[in-house]
């Protein structure tokens, strides 16, 4: 309904979210994109102006269902973001306090200017561009896959900076086609380094059951699921929906992901409710016993 890869409404998401028995579900549609070479392919029917009232509508209908079934499910309304050029921060400001959004999903999915988790071709065209990059100078990069991923995780780092989302998307994402290639002490000190800033700022980071789809395991992969832990960072669960067929998607593989880690301590949004309609915000809330919740005895 409001995205060119996704399938189905918006409101036969949340009936299904219903019906699945999540207690509180984002919408988080994807920001807008405001030039023409930032399209993706299935939208070359497109322009930017397209995108911003595709979004605005998508607010619109959110909002209505956020009402019509509040006292079934809490649904959170919000975007996911994009950092494409140094200005994509500012658009998202904007946006955010444009349509008083409840929150945000830290997300990266270019480098270079160039999506990196769409398809393969587009993905090694920002493979390619990491040949001229600044990183690539650095006595301690060996490969324009270690170049690329480095630029991924600076970008993701930036966008840490200047938004302090309060969920991290799909924090590896950058692995979806290269999901073997070994990380080096280099990348890592990278990835440390953003997993600290989120822990320093209280933000949640999202294991993502959509990495099953084409990789092992969720988002973010072993190696680093395990340095967040390590890090005390804060753990949220996301399927990253994109038809009704997908809400809860992989989430047995989730369940058992979570059991390995011992993970049995959930965080989530929630609206405080204890405040003024005007007056209520976002704010972050602990599960406990997780994994003996009812919730996973659901058709998953």
């Amino acid at each position: 309904q409001f995205c060119e890869h996704a399938k189905g409404k918006l409101e036969e998401i949340v009936i299904e979210a219903i019906k699945k028995k999540f207690l509180v579900y984002g919408l988080s549609e994807h920001c807008p994109r405001y030039r023409v070479q930032d399209l993706y392919p299935e939208e070359s029917h497109l322009k930017p102006s397209d995108l911003s009232k595709t979004f605005s509508e998508f607010v619109i209908e959110a909002r209505r269902l956020q009402e019509k079934y509040k006292s079934q499910i809490t649904l959170l309304v919000g975007l996911e973001s994009e950092n494409i050029t140094s200005s994509s921060t500012i658009e998202i400001k904007n946006l955010i306090s444009q349509y008083n959004l409840d929150y945000l999903v830290g997300s990266v999915h270019h480098a270079h200017e160039t999506p990196i988790d769409f398809d393969l071709q587009t993905f090694e065209i920002a493979l390619s561009k990491s040949a001229t990059s600044n990183n690539l100078f650095e006595s301690n990069v060996n490969s324009l896959e270690e170049n690329l991923f480095a630029s991924y995780f600076d970008a993701q780092y930036q966008l840490l900076k200047d938004l302090k989302p309060m969920v991290v998307g799909h924090f590896d994402v950058i692995r979806i086609f290269r999901p073997n290639f070994e990380l080096t002490d280099f990348l890592f000190k990278k990835i440390e380094r953003n997993i600290e800033f989120v822990v320093e700022y209280g933000g949640l980071f999202e294991i993502n059951s959509a990495g099953f789809k084409k990789l092992q395991c969720a988002y973010p992969q072993k190696d680093i699921l395990k340095l967040i832990i390590e890090k005390g960072g804060k753990l949220t669960i996301s399927d990253d929906c994109h038809s009704p067929q997908s809400v809860g998607m992989n989430y047995h593989k989730l369940y058992d992901y979570l059991k390995e880690f011992s993970i049995n301590e959930l965080y989530y949004l929630d609206i405080d409710l204890e405040k003024p309609k005007q007056d209520r915000k976002v704010v972050v809330k602990v599960m406990t016993n997780v994994l003996d919740h009812e919730f996973w005895n659901g058709e998953f």
